[in-house]
C-alpha cells in the first residue's frame, strides 16, 4: 500500500525501463509511476462498506444464504473491490512495493472469490454454505494477523485497517460458524463483524483520501503517521 513506500530511498522501480532503440525517450527520464495504492485502498473500502452495512442489518433483508442484497454486491465486489484492486496489487509489484502487491492482489482475489460464492455456491447449498464460510473467513483472518504485523512497518492508519479487518475476519467467521446446521440467516455475531467492518472501510478511505489529497497537494495534509523503522 502506498504508506509502505515511505522512507525508502530510490527504488530500480522508481526509473522507467530502458527504451527500445527506436523508442523516442523525451519526457521518460525520471519517470515514476503513479502510485496505485489510494485505488486499492478505495476500491476495498467501498465494497467493504457495502458489505458491511448488510451484515450489520442496517441495509435490506437476507432470508436465504445468497439472498436479500447479496446479489447486487457481489457486481460491486466483482468489478471494483475484486479487479479494480487486484490491478493495483499487480502495479504495486511495478512499483517494487512488495507489500501492497500482496496485499492487494489478495484482498481482490477474495472479493472474486466472495462473488463466485454469492452467486453459485450459496444458492446451492444453503444448509452447508455456513460452515463453508466459517473456515473461508478464518482463513482471511489468520492471512490477515499476519499482514498486519508486517503492516507495522508501514502508517498508523494502515496498519490500524489491517488490525480492524483482522477482527473483522474473526468475527464474521465465529459467526458464521456458529450458524452451521441451523435455519438461522444471521446472528449477534455477524451484526457485530458487520459494525466492526463498517469501522474498518472508514479508516480504510481515510487512508486512501490522505495519499490522493497529499500527493494531489504536494504536502501532508491529512497525516497518516509513519510508523518508526530500524
Amino acid at each position: 500500500m502506498e504508506a509502505a513506500n515511505i522512507g525508502r530511498g530510490a527504488r530500480e522501480a522508481d526509473v522507467a525501463p530502458a527504451p527500445a532503440a527506436t523508442e523516442p525517450t523525451a519526457g521518460r527520464v525520471g519517470w515514476t509511476p503513479a502510485d496505485p495504492g489510494p485505488l486499492g485502498l478505495a476500491a476495498f473500502a467501498g465494497t467493504t462498506f457495502v458489505l458491511s452495512l448488510i451484515n450489520a442489518g442496517l441495509v435490506g433483508t437476507q432470508k436465504v444464504p445468497g439472498g436479500g442484497l447479496l446479489p447486487l454486491v457481489a457486481a460491486l465486489a466483482l468489478a471494483y473491490g475484486g479487479v479494480a484492486q487486484f490491478l493495483a496489487g499487480i502495479w504495486e509489484f511495478r512499483t517494487g512495493n512488495t507489500f501492497g502487491a500482496v496485499a492487494f492482489c489478495s484482498y481482490g482475489a477474495f472479493w472474486i472469490s466472495l462473488y463466485f460464492v454469492v452467486q453459485s455456491v450459496a444458492s446451492n447449498a444453503p444448509t452447508e454454505v455456513f460452515s463453508g464460510l466459517g473456515l473461508y473467513l478464518w482463513m482471511w483472518g489468520i492471512f490477515t494477523a499476519y499482514m498486519f504485523v508486517a503492516s507495522l512497518r508501514t502508517t498508523a492508519a494502515v496498519a490500524l485497517v489491517f488490525l480492524l479487518l483482522a477482527i473483522t475476519f474473526i468475527v464474521l467467521g465465529i459467526g458464521n460458524s456458529a450458524l452451521a446446521g441451523t435455519k438461522d440467516v444471521t446472528n449477534g455475531t455477524i451484526k457485530l463483524g458487520g459494525y466492526i467492518g463498517l469501522v474498518t472501510a472508514i479508516v480504510a478511505w481515510y487512508a486512501s483520501f490522505a495519499a490522493v489529497i497529499n500527493s494531489t497537494f504536494g504536502r501532508v495534509l491529512m497525516p497518516v503517521v509513519p510508523l518508526r523503522r530500524g
